[in-house]
């Protein structure tokens, strides 16, 4: 009996446990996490004596079977391509990532941050030398590799009371988030890093090096040339924009790659999952309490119940929302506009989705401050419109806990 050249794997395109597992055979790539929703991209095949091992969708269908590609595969010239300069600059961000990733997941991190308070104490080291929280670690990560690049003008972080001007001449001003979450590390709840990159502004060069570094950081969200989100969890997913689509990129732990996974993201026109802290519900203003309890009524624009997912990890409720439909929302004055709220609002506007403070548009916010605060909804655009029609959703007061 003659064997056939090819061997083919049917399995349901749906399913949630559609991805075939084939373990590795010489230099073939198992590729087991997130496949795209109703399609499956295949890997490079396997090459086994005399005969290949591919993976198809069941029932035939080939619509959207290609070949893995890699996140700077996908960048380059035979991609979007986005120009030499972008693609270079986020080869670096990905290995900053891989590292935050890997220190994520170290059975030593706790200790990082528990040392910190013993700076100064008796046999503890001190200045340069101390031990630092994860949260420092991951931003000395990222500045590293940005000035590594040789593409980043200015850099702007939720770690740095002021920008921090790296290179004359780089392109590009990066605003960052780097480890958003931290303090949920020793519970191993998933964290995340925010990135918003921008082109320097050319016609501020004539200023002196700090008013130019606070101004580039300060441009509007509509001037974002690219942004994204690293996902530290179960797998590690990069999630960027650049400014044609929203695409998702898993990395593969046993080659280093982050592998395109969900391309072209469009989250659901309306979804039925809100994510809020419902602790605070009683200080939140009428409007929004009214909200809340039409939705998850069923009594709203969309007759079915919503449910409360809610985990207080900004980048793990946007990417769940991202991908399920609904809202991601803080009401209160809290997360931060330059590094937090632009960089997501551009990811879901590319989407499909909207990003809003309860009132206006995000993007069209004109920051005038690094570090300034406000309420932030992101999700569905049909979940947006009907929470903005209750008008009175952001929370101005805080009683009785800490920001």
């Amino acid at each position: 009996m003659q064997l056939p050249t090819t061997l083919e794997y049917p399995f349901p395109s749906t399913s949630p446990k559609s991805l075939l597992f084939i373990r590795k055979a010489q230099n073939f790539r198992t590729q087991p996490n997130f496949p795209p929703r109703n399609r499956l991209c295949t890997s490079k095949m396997a090459s086994f004596p005399g005969f290949s091992v591919r993976c198809r969708p069941a029932g035939g269908a080939t619509e959207g079977l290609s070949e893995y590609r890699t996140l700077v595969e996908f960048l380059g010239k035979e991609g979007i391509g986005v120009g030499d300069d972008l693609v270079l600059l986020f080869d670096h961000i990905q290995y900053a990532c891989k590292r935050i990733a890997s220190l994520v997941a170290s059975p030593f991190n706790s200790s990082l941050g528990k040392q910190a308070s013993l700076v100064g104490g008796v046999g503890g080291e001190s200045g340069r030398d101390a031990p630092k929280p994860l949260d420092i670690v991951s931003n000395e990560i990222i500045l590293s590799s940005l000035r590594n690049s040789g593409k980043v003008a200015v850099m702007a972080s939720e770690e740095d009371d002021a920008p921090v001007w790296i290179v004359d001449g780089g392109p590009f001003v990066v605003v960052t988030d780097p480890l958003d979450g931290s303090r949920n590390i020793d519970a191993s709840i998933p964290t995340g890093t925010i990135f918003g990159i921008y082109n320097r502004l050319v016609e501020l060069d004539h200023l002196p090096k700090d008013e130019r570094a606070q101004l580039n950081s300060l441009q509007s969200g509509t001037r974002l040339v690219a942004s994204a989100y690293v996902l530290y969890s179960s797998a590690t997913i990069l999630c960027a924009t650049f400014g044609s689509g929203t695409h998702a990129f898993t990395l593969d732990q046993s080659t280093g790659d982050f592998i395109l996974t969900h391309p072209n993201i469009k989250i659901p026109p309306r979804g039925q999952i809100y994510s809020v802290n419902d602790a605070r519900y009683f200080d939140w203003p009428d409007g929004l309490r009214r909200y809340i309890d039409t939705v998850r009524q069923g009594k709203g624009r969309y007759p079915k119940k919503y449910s409360a997912r809610y985990i207080c990890s900004l980048v793990a409720d946007f990417h769940r929302t991202l991908l399920y439909g609904g809202v991601a929302m803080n009401p209160r004055d809290h997360l931060r506009l330059v590094y937090e709220a632009n960089p997501l609002s551009f990811l879901v506007e590319q989407a499909g989705g909207r990003g809003s403070d309860g009132k206006s548009r995000i993007l069209s916010i004109q920051p005038v401050k690094l570090h300034q605060r406000l309420p932030l909804f992101l999700g569905s655009p049909e979940d947006i419109e009907e929470l903005e029609s209750y008008e009175n959703v952001q929370q101005k007061v805080n009683p009785g806990y800490e920001v």
